[in-house]
């Protein structure tokens, strides 16, 4: 069953009660399996596979700042997607899509949307995003591929501490900065970061967004790791922040 829950009101004390869930306890899905591979397509489309389970996460159609990459034509159990714009939520994958805030479960696993900003003035130039949370492989994971607003304390209490954020950064108008995202991570504290949602080399024509270096250099001193397209995750990750550079 799925069950649509709003920002305000009761659905998000009941939203707040299943993020509470799966914080303090790892569904069963999520132990049939530890750790898990994740495969990077650019842009800020990912694959997850782990716990009998695949999450495609923000495919996209080649246009905007992801015009001449290869579109992610995947099959996965379960797309989430930031919204349903064709640079972060193209319907080209099999499975459940899942684009709207809710709670919902599918083929064992939970999974947490919330609205958020997809700017910095509330909402009111391109609206809301979702943003993701769910258990996969053992691991928590945080999916802020689709805002650039700042997380409130309700927001930082709903996401927990993530073992996996994934976290836009390459700025523009509607993604975080290098320094909005290492403001993001340093309220979050994840274990491991995988920055996306930025351009290598030079941006396509009309792309507003830029590289993943600002970033990196906003997160100075912290280990970074040169993790190319593909990234296995153990279930039992250290207590050390890493970030896992995919492309």
């Amino acid at each position: 069953m799925t069950v649509f829950q709003n920002r305000q009101g009761p659905g998000r004390a009941i939203a707040f009660l299943a993020a509470s869930a799966m914080v303090s306890g790892i569904s069963g899905s999520a132990v049939q399996a530890a750790g898990v591979s994740i495969t990077s397509y650019g842009h800020s489309a990912l694959l997850i596979r782990g716990g009998g389970q695949s999450v495609l996460v923000n495919p996209f159609r080649a246009v905007g700042c992801a015009a001449g990459l290869a579109e992610p034509r995947v099959s996965a159990n379960v797309t989430l997607a930031s919204s349903e714009l064709p640079d972060e939520g193209a319907r080209i994958g099999g499975g459940t899509y899942l684009s709207k805030p809710g709670s919902y479960r599918v083929g064992g696993m939970d999974l947490e949307g919330f609205s958020a900003p997809h700017d910095r003035m509330g909402g009111r130039r391109f609206g809301n995003a979702t943003i993701w949370r769910w258990q996969q492989g053992g691991l928590s994971f945080a999916h802020l591929g689709g805002t650039a607003a700042p997380l409130s304390g309700e927001d930082r209490v709903l996401l927990g501490r993530p073992d996996v954020l994934i976290i836009g950064v390459g700025g523009g108008a509607k993604v975080y900065d290098g320094e909005e995202a290492a403001d993001v991570v340093r309220q979050l504290n994840p274990r491991r970061i995988i920055p996306v949602q930025y351009v290598n080399g030079e941006a396509p024509s009309g792309c507003d967004q830029g590289g993943v270096q600002p970033f990196l250099d906003a997160m100075s001193g912290t280990q970074v790791r040169k993790a190319g397209p593909s990234l296995s995750l153990p279930s039992n990750l250290n207590d050390s922040t890493v970030i896992e550079v995919m492309r």
